[in-house]
């Protein structure tokens, strides 16, 4: 036991104000108006955490967009399912996303949507009976447009958005790939057989579904050879796949003598998972670059980010 007693008396203080703090009123929130425009919410947002990194991240897109450095846009299905696809189409005419990779379920979601203007089945009840995934078109004309497409030795998102625009199906203004396939903006997808609803059938050619998405590997690495400096890559909603292929094209982009480094990667999901924090933000970074994670939901976010672009970009 201590023999002598504490003299608090004795502490050492110092003047507040000498003080470095990291929190100032300068960088508050502002209380909103009525009718106020989007560019007066976008300027009251609080310049701290996540708000602050969405504003690095605006500032990087548009940086981009003016020095023409690509904007890599890698997303998972699920940001198609949740309606986002007529804004991504408007930053791809813009110019402002310059490639897109998706999964293979993103082809399906987006063929789905151009053919009939919905996607998404209740797997809960589909599974029951056998039924789920067995919707007959979806597989029939997909895996007939990789086929012919391997045939051209063309990739797998070019093969799809070229038989979405050739079939002139009645929804095709809200293709992703329809959009790419027009104006010539690469659109690649990294397929992991058997994930896929199109897989269960007897359409599915194996060789070709390979052949076509490793065409769109190669695709992918071109895109990442010219990140750097000052390019952007964003992985939304991709968990595993997609993570995983971009650090394999980094990876021989840079064994290529390609300077891959000095660019911004960003993660928008709705859980922080392993994969993209590793794959996209840190291991990729690691010779100089910023990194970007917030986490919310798509349908919350993106149009958040793309509004805000806009709004700095200028013009609709």
């Amino acid at each position: 036991m201590p023999t002598t007693k504490l003299d608090l008396s004795r502490l050492k203080t110092y003047p507040l104000a000498s003080r470095s703090s990291k929190v100032n009123m300068a960088a508050f929130a502002r209380v909103g108006r009525k009718g106020s425009s989007f560019r007066q919410f976008y300027d009251s947002l609080p310049d701290f955490l996540a708000a602050k990194d969405l504003k690095r991240l605006v500032r990087a897109i548009v940086e981009a967009r003016r020095a023409r450095k690509p904007v890599l846009w890698m997303m998972g299905a699920h940001v198609i399912k949740v309606g986002l696809n007529p804004l991504l189409i408007d930053m791809v005419q813009r110019r402002v996303i310059t490639a897109v990779a998706l999964n293979g379920a993103g082809v399906i979601h987006d063929f789905e949507l151009a053919y009939m203007g919905a996607t998404s089945e209740d797997v809960d009840s589909a599974l029951a009976d056998g039924s789920f995934g067995m919707a007959e078109e979806t597989s029939r004309l997909i895996n007939r447009a990789i086929r012919a497409g391997a045939t051209r030795r063309l990739g797998l998102g070019e093969s799809v958005g070229a038989m979405i625009r050739a079939q002139r199906l009645p929804y095709r203004r809200l293709s992703l790939l329809a959009t790419c396939h027009e104006l010539g903006v690469p659109a690649t997808v990294h397929v992991a057989i058997g994930t896929d609803i199109i897989h269960q059938q007897s359409t599915a050619d194996g060789a070709a579904i390979g052949q076509t998405s490793l065409a769109d590997f190669r695709t992918l690495i071109q895109v990442v050879s010219g990140l750097g400096p000052g390019g952007v890559v964003g992985n939304v909603g991709s968990a595993v796949i997609l993570p995983e292929v971009f650090l394999k094209a980094v990876s021989i982009a840079r064994n290529l003598g390609h300077a891959v480094k000095d660019f911004t990667a960003f993660d928008f999901d709705m859980i922080r998972h392993y994969r993209p924090h590793e794959n996209v933000l840190k291991r990729p970074t690691l010779l100089g670059g910023t990194a970007v994670s917030i986490i919310g939901h798509h349908e919350l976010l993106i149009p958040l980010l793309l509004r805000a672009v806009t709004e700095e970009l200028g013009g609709r």
